[in-house]
């Protein structure tokens, strides 16, 4: 089992979820769409090369972001991260995973 973690802008945030579940992540026993989420402030400056979805190359950005957590099993966390890639509006969405301990 794994717990993912990413952050997305709160517009989007449902779609990107709807596409991580589709993929299989977010089921806990009798349950499916389980996650956990906090709105926070993410920032980053876009560089020369990038194409940015929201902001200007070289201008600091503040986003109103949420902080999504799921599990995700062992068979379909490749999956779920090629999904949550696919759905993220940002080129370079971060996020990561880790393996959880289970009793």
């Amino acid at each position: 089992m794994y717990k993912l973690c990413f952050f997305v802008p709160v517009a989007d945030a449902e779609q990107v979820k709807q596409a991580v579940f589709a993929a299989g992540a977010g089921r806990i026993g009798d349950y499916d769409c389980c996650s956990w989420q906090v709105l926070g402030q993410g920032q980053f400056r876009p560089l020369s090369g990038s194409n940015p979805h929201i902001g200007e190359h070289g201008k600091l950005e503040q986003v109103a972001e949420l902080r999504v957590e799921m599990v995700c099993a062992d068979e379909c966390i490749l999956e779920a991260v090629a999904a949550l890639r696919a759905a993220h509006p940002y080129e370079e969405p971060a996020f990561d995973f880790f393996r959880t301990n289970t009793l």
